[in-house]
């Protein structure tokens, strides 16, 4: 998959506020579905539609042992959505600090 479609599908994957809480429950390790979706307050079918957006993200994983499904977060794609929010973040940093000088310049000069 190319790059720029691994992005597009996992900031889909965190666009939306349960897929988001799904994620930080899983932060902290691998739980069961039960547990990564308890108290999310969305139907059954909800949650497995979230976990299916997630999945097809790459975002999450699952294992399948009888009848337990174990959830656990896959970190690349992760990493990549980060790297790429920490590249854009730089620019943007960089153009305020032109402004911001800028705008001083202009403070003194006046």
């Amino acid at each position: 998959m190319n790059n720029q479609l691994q992005l597009d599908r996992s900031f889909l994957a965190l666009s939306h506020p349960v897929r988001r809480t799904i994620v930080e429950r899983l932060a902290s390790g691998p739980a069961p579905v039960g547990h990564a979706s308890a108290g999310l307050g969305v139907s059954k079918p909800a949650v497995t539609k979230h976990l299916k957006v997630l999945e097809r993200a790459g975002v999450l994983g699952r294992t399948v042992s009888g009848r337990t499904h174990l959830l656990h977060l896959e970190p690349l794609p992760l990493r990549e959505a980060s790297s790429w929010l920490d590249l854009h973040r730089a620019l943007w940093e960089r153009k305020f600090e032109t402004v911001e000088r800028h705008l001083a310049e202009q403070e003194d000069q006046g």
